[in-house]
């Protein structure tokens, strides 16, 4: 049999994914270590020395949390932003095309 193409590898992993999340009767638990490392990882940066109470570290890795995932978004926006321009762009320059090639193009 020969070696599966890069598409069937990924259509391999997706399924095996899929249903592996169909027999996971909670989600919630089966993430919570990982959304535990992510916190972990933004008290680390917000306390690097381990000198802040408990409660503290914890709201500012909360607050540090939030401004990570609102620059992913703001990310986002602009890229959606620059895309939509490009793509406005290009259909102008098609349009500009054909009516230059009398509408052959």
């Amino acid at each position: 049999m020969p070696a599966p193409t890069s598409n069937e590898r990924r259509l391999s992993a997706q399924i095996a994914a899929h249903t592996s999340w169909a027999l996971t009767p909670d989600r919630s638990a089966r993430t919570a270590p990982a959304r535990a490392a992510l916190m972990a990882t933004f008290e680390r940066q917000v306390d690097p020395d381990g000198i802040l109470s408990p409660d503290e570290r914890a709201r500012r890795a909360e607050h540090a949390r939030k401004a990570h995932f609102q620059r992913l978004a703001l990310k986002s926006a602009r890229a959606r932003r620059k895309s939509k321009a490009l793509a406005a762009e290009s259909e102008a320059a098609d349009a500009e095309l054909r009516r230059l090639s009398g509408g052959a193009a």
